[in-house]
C-alpha cells in the first residue's frame, strides 16, 4: 500500500468512525430523521471498515472509463441481492489487478448514489 492509499484509508476510517458514533448517539437518543435505524446504518458502515468483502466474478473491465462489471453475491453493506452490475472503480489502478473471468473479493460503496468498488483482489 502506497502513502496515498494509507492517507485515504485513514481518512475514510476517521470519517466512518465519526459517522458510526453519530449513528449510535442518534439511536441511543431515539432521534432518527431519515426513516432507517441509525444503529443498522452504523453496523453496515462498520462492516466496510472491517474489510468485509463480497464475492464476485469479473465480467468486463473498462479501463478507459474506470468501470468494472461484476456478477456478485449479496452485498451486505449495501443491502443488495446477488446480480450483475457495473461499478465505478475508486482508483484506476484497481482495474490492473483483475481480468475478465477472475473470481474476486471486493468492497463496494455507494457514495452519492454512485456504486463504487474501493477494494478488489483476485481469489487464488
Amino acid at each position: 500500500m502506497n502513502a496515498l492509499e494509507h492517507i485515504l484509508l485513514a481518512g475514510a476510517i476517521g470519517s466512518v468512525a465519526s459517522f458510526a458514533g453519530l449513528a449510535y448517539a442518534q439511536a441511543a437518543s431515539g432521534h432518527d430523521h431519515h426513516g432507517a435505524a441509525p444503529a443498522v446504518k452504523a453496523v453496515k458502515v462498520a462492516q466496510v471498515v472491517q474489510g468485509e468483502m463480497s464475492e464476485g466474478e469479473v465480467r468486463k473491465v473498462d479501463k478507459e472509463n474506470r468501470k468494472i462489471t461484476l456478477k456478485h453475491g449479496p452485498l451486505k453493506n449495501l443491502d443488495m441481492p446477488p446480480m450483475t452490475m457495473v461499478f465505478q472503480a475508486a482508483d484506476a489502478s484497481l482495474l490492473d489487478k483483475v481480468k475478465v473471468g477472475d473470481k474476486v473479493r471486493f468492497v463496494a460503496t455507494n457514495p452519492g448514489g454512485k456504486l463504487t468498488v474501493t477494494q478488489i483482489q483476485p481469489v487464488k
